[in-house]
């Protein structure tokens, strides 16, 4: 049997985001000992370990929960668990088209940023005109969407 702070350790999650997942329901109510302390199994840690990586991943904890059903129940079919990832793969395609927007904004803002006086600063000039920043965004979302 495990201690809280050891499945913490072995695992690489802080003790209260392991309380947390007990709390919602990601991670059972664990056994105590005689003096009140939680104690795990070997299946509890690959429950954590199976959830911090779904978490690496960027699952969001509604995804998860699925994903552990899922895992709880070996003869559902698969494709489930497909579409819970593509889901995710969209999620992370429509962050990066507009993390490739804000990168392409800032490396204008740089490269036309010659130096001098604050009130000629390129950089504070584009900061200011929000209408750039909507129409990169907009941009960015229909890129997004078309992936």
């Amino acid at each position: 049997m495990l201690t809280i702070g050891t499945l913490a350790r072995r695992t690489g999650t802080k003790v209260q985001t392991i309380r947390y997942y007990e709390q919602i329901g990601l991670m059972p109510e664990p056994g105590r000992s005689e003096g009140g302390q939680r104690r795990y199994a070997e299946e509890e840690l690959d429950r954590l370990a199976f959830i911090r990586h779904s978490r690496q991943l960027g699952f969001p904890l509604e995804a998860i929960r699925e994903l552990l059903d899922l895992s709880e129940h070996p003869a559902r079919p698969c494709f489930e668990a497909d579409a819970i990832a593509a889901r995710q793969l969209k999620a992370v395609e429509r962050k990066i088209a507009r993390l490739q927007a804000l990168q392409s904004e800032l490396s204008r803002m740089v490269a036309e940023c010659h130096g001098g006086a604050a009130s000629r600063c390129r950089v504070l000039e584009v900061l200011k005109d929000h209408s750039e920043c909507l129409t990169e965004h907009a941009q960015a979302e229909g890129v997004a969407e078309r992936a």
